[in-house]
């Protein structure tokens, strides 16, 4: 698989022109005849290389309004032609097509039109059909063509150029293929996705960037990351990311953003263990801290303030995989800095898609992600009495949480300060007991505090355990067929509650 061939007549018909004249200049250099159309034609010539116009290879000018202007047998026929096969090689002979032995071309961009905002006439005409039938004509026809189809690939080609000369390797022809059909399934993909809109007739996602990943969420599984993550995240310290970092990395942004205030959180297996809103990131960070010291070792810590030299040298104090911040000042990350292998992420203002999907038995799952953030006007509350001001705050805050954890979950919460959650079990009445006997643990008083649920109480046992523990203001869903059985535990014991309506399972 290492038949060479030489490169003799190269088209040209590009969107992009950045990174074209090292490649113009090296072809030429290598003896190597242009056909090209319109503004790429003119760029060629600008350099000084002579090219052929495709209008005067085909006899036709480019008309409707540039709709058509390589369509033609005398362009695809010169490409598609197989060399090593004698009727082929007749019949360009015949009709006096030449052999175009590289296509350099890319696409209009249509998803940088449809993300502008622009009006579908617009969208429309940045539909692209000779480039897309030109790239996969080449890359049909490997054995004898290069295929550049996108300005990703100028860097690759001109290496090969400068390795070989106007040679290629079937091998490297086979790779090109391999990255034309890549673009051209995507821009499909995208175009279905703007005529499907949200009906979700069919299911296509494409993504670009392949990342390797030091194994899977096991050292014997393979694992890939694809997008791209340096258009959320600036790594400025640390060992590569893993899976298992990625999962934690996701649970924390998606937290995160459910707070205004300056919060700290730290995660462990995508549920928070930690988490404080303080009017300080020094005081959010010890605050989360001390919601769970233990299981911090080793954990993700995330924010939404900047971090100062007093904070970071507070969590230099224990060990953890990663930290995710808007920005650090100079001094504090010299501080973090101090271990080689912790991870250390500038997080950007990037946008999140609006539908998560996994794959599951022999088909995908879809679904909108859930951000709905409960407000004040939510809450209704279903017992004789009101919550007070502050629980009512400490209910939004701990809310937040049971929406972001492992159901069945539970979280208790006061001041503002994860106290302690049980999460993923698969008993409710089993999650808050687990709460408590950790909020116990780390010498917290629950008197005060209040209770968050991510699903209704069927029964009012859970209401019953954490009011004997002194909590008397819960928030949870509401919708059970037994609401009266738990509303009427909550007014005979003095327990304030207020509904959603609004469940937050998380699987």
């Amino acid at each position: 698989m290492s038949e060479t061939k030489r490169i003799k007549t190269a088209l040209v018909s590009v969107y992009h022109k950045e990174g074209l004249d090292e490649i113009i200049t090296k072809l030429h250099e290598e003896e190597v005849k242009f056909l090209s159309t319109g503004g790429t034609r003119q760029f060629i010539e600008s350099l000084g290389f002579p090219c052929q116009a495709v209008e005067d290879l085909t006899s036709y000018p480019s008309i409707l309004g540039g709709r058509v202007k390589t369509l033609h047998p005398k362009v695809f026929g010169g490409i598609l032609c197989r060399r090593s096969n004698e009727q082929d090689i007749q019949q360009i002979e015949k009709y006096e097509i030449p052999e175009i032995d590289l296509v350099i071309v890319d696409l209009y961009p249509f998803e940088a039109t449809v993300a502008s905002g622009a009006d579908e006439a617009a969208v429309i005409e940045k539909i692209d059909i000779g480039g897309i039938s030109l790239i996969r004509a080449a890359a049909k026809n490997y054995n004898d063509v290069i295929i550049v189809a996108s300005q990703h690939q100028y860097k690759p080609l001109l290496d090969m150029l400068m390795e070989n000369g106007a040679a290629s390797t079937l091998e490297e022809r086979r790779w090109m293929a391999k990255e034309a059909f890549a673009v051209s399934s995507h821009y499909d993909s995208a175009i279905f996705n703007y005529f499907d809109s949200e009906e979700g007739s069919a299911f296509r996602c494409t993504a670009n960037d392949q990342k390797a990943l030091r194994y899977g969420e096991n050292p014997h599984q393979k694992g890939y990351f694809y997008g791209n993550l340096e258009g959320m995240f600036d790594q400025i310290h640390g060992k590569e990311i893993s899976y298992n970092n990625l999962l934690d990395i996701n649970a924390a942004v998606e937290l995160i953003d459910e707070f205004e205030d300056t919060t700290f959180a730290v995660l462990k297996h995508n549920n928070a263990c930690g988490l404080a809103s303080r009017p300080t990131v020094l005081e959010a960070w010890k605050d989360a801290l001390a919601g769970d010291p233990v299981s911090a070792y080793g954990g993700v810590l995330i924010t939404n303030a900047v971090i100062d030299k007093d904070t970071a040298e507070e969590i230099n104090k224990i060990f953890f995989e990663v930290i995710i911040a808007p920005d650090y000042d100079v001094a504090a990350l010299e501080t973090l800095g101090q271990k080689k292998n912790r991870i250390i992420l500038v997080r950007k203002e990037a946008y999140l898609p609006k539908k998560q999907f996994r794959s599951l038995l022999n088909g995908v799952l879809v679904q909108e992600r859930d951000l709905n953030i409960e407000t004040i006007a939510d809450l209704k509350v279903v017992t004789g009495k009101e919550p007070a001001p502050d629980e009512i705050e400490d209910m939004l805050f701990a809310n937040k949480i049971v929406k972001n954890s492992k159901s069945n979950a539970i979280v208790l919460a006061k001041g503002k300060q994860l106290l302690a959650s049980g999460v993923g079990q698969t008993s409710r009445v089993d999650a808050l007991k687990q709460a408590i006997e950790k909020a116990k643990s780390f010498d917290f008083s629950l008197r005060g505090a209040v209770m968050a649920s991510d699903a209704f109480f069927p029964f009012p046992d859970c209401v019953e355990i954490a009011n004997k523990e002194g909590i008397t203001a819960v928030i949870q869903p509401g919708g059970s067929v037994r609401d009266d059985l738990t509303i009427n535990y909550c007014n005979e014991h003095g327990v304030a509650m207020v509904t959603t309506g609004i469940r937050h399972f998380k699987h």
